[in-house]
């Protein structure tokens, strides 16, 4: 069976406050996304990964990879609109007939763990449809439709992760199907399908990074 890694970068950087896209920052002398792809070569040596970048950043990547002397095998496939049509792009660079099992995750979670990579693949190869999940630890409050506000029982309740693992078969199936704005994540695009999606455990420190409070803290954890 194959496995492959579809890494979604697509972000410009705006609430990081920087002209340079999120996943090209500096984090400890490195591009963010050299991080992340590294974490999943040194789970599996022998995935294939495919990056998904907008054609407008391509050329900058390429700069930055000479910079570091970075030279990994992968493939690079062009963002799309929206989330759905950048992963819709990167499954057409899998062969139609390719048998095994398929992770997307965000470019800009760098300290994703090789255990909660292994997990997603693992318990994909049984279930076909996998999201990592932690517990929400913080009190939940829902707004409701005349303004006023309850909690909610947080315990009925996870935060998702990625990378979302399935079987290849399984998400090119379910990238067929036409957009829907309901689609926020994979799962969802799965889930439209009727396939149940099975919740493994992820690991706290697969932030994603989205502000400039997110990369300090990332400081400190490389």
């Amino acid at each position: 069976m194959d496995r492959y890694a579809i890494l979604v970068a697509g972000g410009k950087g705006l609430r990081m406050g920087s002209d340079i896209p999120k996943q090209f920052l500096p984090l400890r002398g490195r591009p963010v996304l050299m991080h992340t792809i590294d974490v999943f070569r040194r789970t599996y040596p022998d995935i294939h990964i495919i990056l998904v970048l907008p054609r407008e950043q391509q050329y900058y990547w390429r700069k930055l990879c000479g910079q570091h002397d970075y030279d990994v095998e992968l493939c690079v496939a062009d963002g799309g609109e929206t989330r759905f049509h950048s992963v819709h792009n990167g499954l057409s660079l899998i062969p139609d007939d390719a048998r095994g099992v398929v992770g997307v995750h965000d470019g800009v979670r760098p300290f994703v763990s090789p255990e909660t990579i292994r997990r997603c693949f693992v318990a994909a190869e049984e279930f076909g449809a996998v999201v990592p999940v932690v517990p929400v630890v913080e009190t939940v409050r829902q707004l409701l439709a005349d303004g006023s506000s309850m909690t909610v029982d947080r315990n009925a309740y996870r935060l998702v992760q990625t990378p979302q693992t399935f079987d290849i078969q399984l998400l090119k199936k379910a990238y067929g199907q036409p957009f829907d704005p309901f689609f926020t994540d994979d799962a969802s695009v799965v889930e439209a399908m009727g396939h149940p999606i099975k919740l493994v455990e992820g690991n706290n420190e697969n932030i994603k990074l989205t502000n400039p409070a997110d990369l300090k803290l990332a400081e400190g954890m490389v």
